[in-house]
């Protein structure tokens, strides 16, 4: 379990804050914002019907745009999750890639509205979601919350293999999610040199620790605590609903 009170200081809410700026620290958090959210924000546009290719151009622009113009200073965790923000950031840029590629067909003059833009009565703020998309919001929640689950599982693979056992990893991973279906926990003990009570506690602990990965990587882009558990009871309510 987190410690809340202990962990919670760093938060992406703090890289946020950090990435602020044109210092290079600044960029450094930035280009660590967009490493870390890149995989949903590309799975996105797929859904969308973009092809691989357009889907990374599309991607790797909007990282650059955040990049490049310090765009994501108007980000503010005090009107939602970091998720929420990132993507209507992602719709309002889309929306005026649409618009500019449309203003190309008809050879029009084409008039760049940056992320940053503050809003007016006639444009919205990067913070609100574009209801002109094709896809539901949340297929982008989906994506996200397989996105925390493939870090989460990183950090406890990259802890198996630091403690010298890759290969108990390897083969408890089989019952992360539930019973294995491919392989029993005798032949796993047998494999692994362990008692069938030692291979059932270590797949307890297994659970556990990927439990507690998930929960560090929610505690990351969420405003309070009291939100971590908000937010996993709903990611996990999206993937079980989301086709």
């Amino acid at each position: 379990m987190i410690s809340a009170s202990k962990n919670f200081h760093t938060t992406r809410w703090t890289i946020v804050r950090k990435a602020q700026g044109e210092t290079p620290e600044a960029k450094s958090a930035l280009s660590e914002l967009c490493q870390a959210y890149y995989t949903p924000i590309f799975r996105f546009l797929l859904l969308e019907g973009k092809s691989r290719d357009e889907a990374e151009e599309l991607s790797q622009s909007f990282f650059a745009r955040l990049l490049g113009k310090n765009s994501i200073h108007h980000a503010d965790q005090k009107k939602g999750r970091f998720r929420s923000y990132l993507l209507g950031a992602l719709k309002h840029f889309l929306a005026e890639d649409r618009r500019n590629k449309g203003r190309l067909k008809r050879g029009g003059n084409i008039k760049h509205q940056s992320l940053d833009e503050p809003a007016t009565e006639t444009t919205s703020s990067p913070q609100l979601t574009d209801p002109t998309s094709s896809i539901p919001d949340s297929y982008f929640d989906r994506e996200w919350a397989f996105a925390l689950m493939d870090r989460g599982l990183r950090t406890v693979e990259a802890t198996f293999t630091k403690n010298g056992k890759p290969i108990h990893f390897k083969i408890l991973k089989a019952w992360l999610m539930g019973d294995s279906t491919t392989l029993c926990q005798a032949s796993a003990a047998t494999t692994l040199n362990l008692s069938p009570g030692a291979i059932k506690v270590s797949i307890h602990r297994l659970r556990k620790d990927f439990a507690d990965a998930i929960r560090a990587e929610i505690a990351q882009t969420v405003d309070t605590p009291e939100e971590i558990s908000q937010e996993l009871h709903y990611l996990i309510e999206v993937i079980s609903k989301v086709s």
